[in-house]
């Protein structure tokens, strides 16, 4: 089950990935980490830095994508975050923590793709 779980995470990333290409964020890194952990895709909106975490679902059984991001993963995001600014010396800019809500269906043959801007600070 936790390879399928990635699996399905994966493809989920693929698919924001595009999506914000699409609508006109310059992706930066995919899957950065450090030893704080890990944010799926850093980018820019226009002139804002995004830290974007992904969440992939096939149903609402357990609430929604945005549902699952909990508490501990915002503080992790942040702290990685923090430590991608200092290591690339962006000072004075604008940052904002976006999550992207991908919902599939069992066939895999349609998508839904929500992205929520400023989702927590």
């Amino acid at each position: 089950m936790k390879n399928f779980n990635k699996s399905i995470g994966s493809a989920g990333e693929d698919m924001a990935a595009e999506f914000l290409v699409k609508n006109g964020y310059k992706i930066l890194e995919r899957n950065f980490s450090s030893r704080n952990g890990e944010i799926d895709i850093i980018g820019w909106d226009k002139d804002i830095l995004c830290f974007i975490e992904v969440k992939t679902r096939y149903t609402l059984d357990y609430g929604t994508p945005m549902e699952a991001i909990s508490i501990t993963k915002t503080n992790t995001i942040k702290r990685v975050c923090q430590y991608y600014i200092f290591k690339n010396y962006l000072f004075d800019i604008n940052i904002r923590f976006d999550v992207v809500e991908v919902y599939l269906n069992y066939k895999n043959t349609s998508s839904t793709i929500n992205v929520v801007k400023d989702a927590f600070r």
